[in-house]
């Protein structure tokens, strides 16, 4: 498994049909943007994809032995244990192919693999595929190789599932922070991180879907564009300017049609 597909940005369209989802309006998709810049700061800063074009992971090797019953646990500990050991971000997929090679070895699909890694924006959880509206862990990750709109309809879909949407609308940040973060959401004081969050996107700071999709073609063009939160900064013009000398377009730090046309075309998505 590649785990590369169309790898294209959000949308205009896609953020629609989430907020329609969650029963939000237009003029509050601050409130999903908070969620997904929190789920991401740590992981994949403000992404749902890698540099390499492969969905953002996180492989957690407790959820793998609960899925398998336990037997890997001996020859394979490191995948297979007690909650942690998680490692680095560039060790995500190396844990999941050995994990995916571990069940073809045994004569299984690689689903239990798949349900014990998140993915994407959201974060969501293989084992909540259903739950987020696909038959399948596998089904799922099909969907978010394509597009990042997969993604958010993905954590949109689990959102309604578990009614976390009804926190969101009243903007019960902890109420929704126990939902999707686990009990132990205090610890590391996601519900101040979201509220903190929604108070600056509503302010202002809203990403621009234009400026993000090309930050994230910098970011697979390898320029460095920074975070990808769709507001222009000085790495991202920085990685423009590069970007403009490379394509031998008129110097420049600034996102015109030309250059945006360019950035899409080079990373491979429409524009």
């Amino acid at each position: 498994m590649e785990f590369v597909g169309k790898k294209r940005p959000i949308s205009s369209g896609g953020l629609s049909a989430a907020l329609l989802q969650i029963g939000l309006q237009p003029d509050e998709s601050a409130v999903i943007w908070s969620v997904i810049d929190v789920e991401t700061s740590g992981i994949t800063q403000g992404c749902g994809f890698r540099a390499d074009g492969r969905p953002q992971i996180l492989f957690e090797r407790h959820i793998f032995r609960r899925e398998t019953g336990g037997r890997f646990d001996s020859v394979a500990p490191h995948l297979s244990g007690l909650q942690g050991g998680y490692g680095g971000l560039a060790t995500q997929y190396a844990k999941l192919e050995e994990a995916v090679a571990l069940c073809d070895e045994a004569g299984l699909s690689p689903e239990p693999a798949l349900r014990a890694t998140s993915w994407g924006l959201g974060q969501v959880m293989g084992f909540n595929a259903k739950l987020a509206g696909f038959s399948s862990a596998t089904e799922m990750v099909k969907a978010m190789q394509d597009s990042e709109d997969a993604q958010i309809l993905a954590m949109a879909g689990f959102m309604r599932s578990q009614n976390l949407h009804k926190a969101l609308k009243r903007r019960d940040w902890a109420a929704f922070a126990r939902g999707y973060n686990g009990k132990s959401y205090a610890q590391n004081r996601y519900d101040i991180k979201l509220e903190q969050s929604y108070a600056r996107l509503s302010s202002g700071s809203m990403p621009n879907l234009q400026l993000r999709a090309a930050q994230i073609a910098l970011l697979y063009l390898g320029f460095a564009p920074g975070k990808i939160d769709g507001v222009i900064g000085q790495r991202t013009r920085n990685a423009i300017a590069s970007f403009r000398l490379q394509a031998g377009l008129p110097a420049g730090v600034e996102l015109d049609g030309q250059c945006y046309l360019a950035l899409c075309l080079r990373a491979g998505f429409e524009p």
